[in-house]
């Protein structure tokens, strides 16, 4: 699929990764749909990409009813759904048994519902909608790129809520893209390592700089433009279907 012009939903799109990509897309005279629930930071995103590029939609991606009418009011705005992808996510972090006694479910819950149910929800919203455009040459009607990531295999200690709900996104990438195959729909999936986002600006520079250190190389943080380049590739190379694929400079999670 051409990158250039394409018509995409971003969630968690007006701020880290998902913003990397928004303005990717945007630079290639995309057109998007931002799904998020920052107000803040969408009229930011919008204001950066432009709005007759990037449009703000409130979404709750747990919330089934509302992403169906936003998927919908997104095809509206944009004409077509070309590619959909899921970076909206929680860290939920916390021991299983902690100092004050056992993880509350309502926490680990809440982490599965954002990281695994979330990125479900909008999957298959999009799906629907795209399984009605015309196919390109090789049949193929759309993208959906979800992200889970490294903590998925490795999971450190007080990951566990994490670690199962973005393993659970490596785990449904495969049988979904088998599935959509039917449809000219391709389903891939990025694990990033350790990458700067606002999430990481807010930690001690000391503590970031030991992150950065623990990657083998090269030995820094990963860049949202580097996720969103391997997003364009993604899209762009159709023989990327119900692939997980690591972005990671090698690192492998110690366990804490």
């Amino acid at each position: 699929m051409e990158i250039n012009g394409i018509k995409a939903i971003v969630t968690g799109g007006v701020s880290g990764l998902g913003l990397a990509v928004a303005r990717r897309f945007a630079e290639s005279g995309g057109r998007l749909a931002l799904f998020d629930v920052n107000e803040d930071a969408a009229s930011r995103a919008v204001e950066q990409l432009g709005a007759e590029r990037a449009k703000f939609f409130r979404t709750d991606v747990t919330d089934e009813t509302q992403v169906v009418e936003n998927v919908e009011a997104a095809a509206e705005f944009l004409g077509r759904i070309d590619a959909a992808i899921n970076c909206a996510g929680i860290l939920g972090a916390g021991r299983v048994l902690g100092r004050n006694g056992p993880m509350p479910l309502d926490r680990f819950q809440s982490t599965v519902m954002v990281n695994l149910v979330g990125s479900f929800n909008v999957a298959k919203a999009a799906a629907e909608r795209m399984q009605r455009n015309d196919p390109n040459a090789d049949g193929e009607r759309g993208v959906i790129i979800n992200t889970a990531s490294v903590a998925a295999w490795e999971g450190q200690i007080g990951q566990a809520a994490y670690s199962a709900s973005k393993a659970g996104v490596v785990g449904m990438t495969l049988p979904m893209a088998r599935e959509f195959t039917r449809f000219g729909i391709r389903v891939n999936t990025i694990a990033p390592g350790v990458f700067y986002t606002p999430m990481v600006d807010t930690m001690p520079e000391e503590i970031q700089q030991a992150l950065a250190d623990s990657v083998p190389f090269p030995r820094r943080l990963g860049r949202p433009e580097e996720f969103a380049a391997l997003a364009v590739q993604l899209i762009e190379n159709a023989y990327f279907n119900g692939a997980a694929i690591r972005l990671d400079g090698a690192i492998r999670l110690e366990p804490t």
